[in-house]
């Protein structure tokens, strides 16, 4: 029987986290900038997302990474990786 090996190409996305006040779930700010195709101005786009968080370690307005993963709910598809930052 073929074993099959998970590949450790992880996709990952970085965010702020803009509210703690669910019980293992945060939801943070995840922000791109795309250039507009005929004016050729930088524009800011940003998404909320909600993460796991087992252990509610990630406090609001910390910078965090977070990886994919099987949907665990309705909204949530990605679980906390590491806090890369402290909110100040």
């Amino acid at each position: 029987m073929a074993h099959h090996h998970r590949s450790k190409n992880y996709r990952l996305i970085q965010g702020r986290v803009v509210s703690d006040k669910m019980d293992k779930t945060r939801v943070i700010l995840v922000e791109h900038i795309m250039i507009h195709p005929l004016f050729k101005k930088a524009l800011r786009r940003s998404k909320r997302i909600k993460i796991h968080d087992e252990t509610n370690q990630a406090k609001e307005g910390d910078l965090i990474s977070a990886v994919e993963m099987r949907p665990l709910s309705r909204d949530k598809r990605h679980r906390l990786f590491k806090i890369l930052e402290r909110a100040k």
